[in-house]
């Protein structure tokens, strides 16, 4: 099982996702037989969605599996009520973008090659079409931004010939035209934006938290890959707004109005419509390395877990009173364990992840909202479109702790998806979990994210190379030392040895801020922790184990770290 504490150079390992330290070799573990025979089931997996994407929908956004047709769904994302659809739109190979660090991933070169080839002398965003900000930005801006880094890493051979920044220019014009959603009086995006002409007239001024709070990854990317700082200044001046709207309690409502800066929806939990903000905090922090992420995260983080989370689930909540609302599941849900990895509460996450899979397994597969309050389903939500959260989750927790039981979660996801969704046009949703019926769609996601996360469960190879952070959508971005004003020395591969190093006094990486979870101590004392935060005197160091506290899950004394830090507990 799991260690009581994360160790400080586990954690460490744990944040960057590199492995190859403390990893068995995959010719002496006995699970290396399953794992490479589940790597190319979930290969075939991927290419039958893929084939017949190319096949039967390409150059169209998505594929319809069952009528092997096509739907040109970008402008429909997010878009519930399926209003002020385009005439003339004939689709942006949206799920061709998607593919394009899966095949690079599952090692497909030839194919990516040709894919690049295809969209930079055939794709054009100059179209007439009213998309929604938060869901082009992760998929088509990321999807571009991440396979643009990939092909010019000259390490990874990705071209026969010359690679000429085709990517690049492409993701350049669409930042470009998501540039006029940010001129309001707040500085918060509006939420839909036409890709030709820009927003609106009588453009709604609702958007969720997501859609202001999750655009600093792909943005910020372009700005550093262009030289340009408008992507990365209009994203972080939203979410440095955003954060100055949450309420004493230091949550976030849902839904907001852009023109006013004012909450239009106060219950609020980690699932949809806040959850890649959370995402985010913690991600960009590691991506550009800026202490203002890591304070923001650990802030969200502690009153998530106050007001929230409830044993290993998390409901909803007013972040005006932190009173519970809503008792429910929601799949999307599922990427907080994946989440919580990263910051090494791995126990936590452990938890709330075997709840999940729990009941995926009494249904098959994950239903969309699950009434905790209640034991049972939602009674209109009851559709399982492919998403990948529960299997993202899986990979990291695998990565985390090699306990071959997520080979075997893995193995339960992937039998699912075959026996379920698959169709002999691609793999098709599911309308009602609890008849399995289908619909006739194959989301995007599912070569982005699904099919990349159950992949890299079973073949951990790509991240190895190099260090990368995985964008809500599934996207990789290397994490160069470039983008980093003052690189933490934890992040500098050993051979990076031309990077100047700055000594740096209360901080090694970001672990040494790990959060851990709340509690309830047998004297009846509610205890939360904040693992490795130096107290309140200057320049704090423990020495020994005896300057450091007790352990949040174990209430053992907890011992002082490699890096010099040690416990602080608060008492409430």
């Amino acid at each position: 099982m799991f260690p009581p504490r994360c160790h400080y150079t586990t954690c460490l390992l744990l944040f960057l996702l590199v492995l190859s330290d403390f990893t068995i070799s995959e010719s002496q573990s006995p699970w290396a037989a399953k794992k490479k025979r589940m790597r190319d089931k979930v290969r075939n997996m991927f290419y039958h969605a893929y084939d017949n994407y190319m096949t039967h929908a390409f150059p169209h956004d998505e594929l319809k599996p069952i009528s092997k047709t096509f739907t040109n769904s970008l402008s429909e994302l997010g878009n519930l009520k399926l209003e002020h659809l385009p005439q003339d739109y004939n689709g942006s190979a949206l799920t061709l973008i998607e593919s394009l660090s899966s095949l690079v991933i599952m090692g497909n070169n030839t194919e990516f090659e040709r894919a690049v080839l295809w969209l930079s002398e055939n794709l054009t965003f100059d179209v007439d079409a009213r998309i929604n900000l938060f869901e082009c930005n992760i998929r088509v801006l990321g999807g571009l931004v991440s396979a643009h880094l990939l092909a010019s890493d000259s390490s990874k051979k990705l071209f026969q010939g010359a690679y000429k920044n085709q990517l690049l220019a492409l993701a350049e014009d669409l930042g470009k035209r998501f540039l006029p959603a940010f001129d309001t009086p707040t500085g918060l995006p509006y939420a839909w934006i036409n890709l030709k002409y820009g927003v609106m007239e009588n453009e709604t001024t609702e958007t969720s938290t997501s859609g202001c709070g999750s655009l600093i990854l792909e943005m910020g990317a372009l700005s550093k890959m262009t030289g340009d700082p408008i992507y990365e200044s209009v994203a972080l001046r939203a979410l440095r707004k955003l954060w100055s709207m949450q309420s004493s309690l230091k949550l976030f409502g849902t839904t907001l109005d852009v023109a006013t800066g004012q909450w239009i929806e106060y219950s609020s939990g980690i699932g949809a419509g806040v959850d890649s903000f959370y995402e985010y905090l913690l991600k960009a922090h590691i991506l550009f390395g800026k202490e203002d992420f890591w304070k923001m995260f650990h802030s969200a983080y502690v009153a998530v877990q106050k007001y929230f989370r409830h044993g290993p689930w998390y409901h909803e909540a007013d972040m005006r009173t932190g009173r519970a609302t809503y008792w429910q599941l929601t799949s999307l849900q599922a990427f907080w364990p994946g989440l919580q990895v990263l910051i090494g509460d791995v126990i936590a996450a452990n938890s709330s992840h075997r709840e999940f899979f729990h009941v995926w397994k009494n249904y098959g597969v994950l239903p969309e909202r699950y009434l905790l309050d209640y034991q049972m389903l939602h009674p209109t939500e009851k559709y399982y479109p492919l998403r990948p959260e529960l299997a993202e989750s899986t990979f990291y927790l695998y990565q985390a702790t090699k306990d071959p039981w997520y080979i075997e979660v893995g193995e339960s996801i992937v039998n699912s998806l075959n026996l379920y969704t698959k169709v002999e046009g691609g793999f098709a949703s599911i309308k009602d979990v609890t008849t399995m019926q289908l619909e006739d769609h194959q989301h995007s996601f599912f070569l982005a994210e699904t099919c990349k996360y159950l992949y890299l469960l079973f073949d951990d190879s790509f991240v190895h190379e190099n260090n990368y952070v995985f964008t809500t959508e599934g996207h990789p971005l290397p994490v160069l030392s470039t983008w980093h004003e003052e690189l933490p020395e934890a992040y500098i591969p050993t051979n990076w040895t031309f990077v100047k190093r700055q000594p740096r006094v209360n901080r090694i990486s970001a672990m040494s801020l790990q959060v851990c979870p709340a509690m309830n101590l047998k004297s009846g004392q509610h205890i939360e922790s904040a693992c490795h935060i130096p107290d309140a005197r200057s320049n704090y160091r423990c020495l020994t184990d005896e300057d450091c506290g007790v352990d949040a899950t174990t209430c053992r004394r907890r011992s002082c770290s490699m890096a010099g830090y040690c416990g602080l507990w608060l008492i409430i």
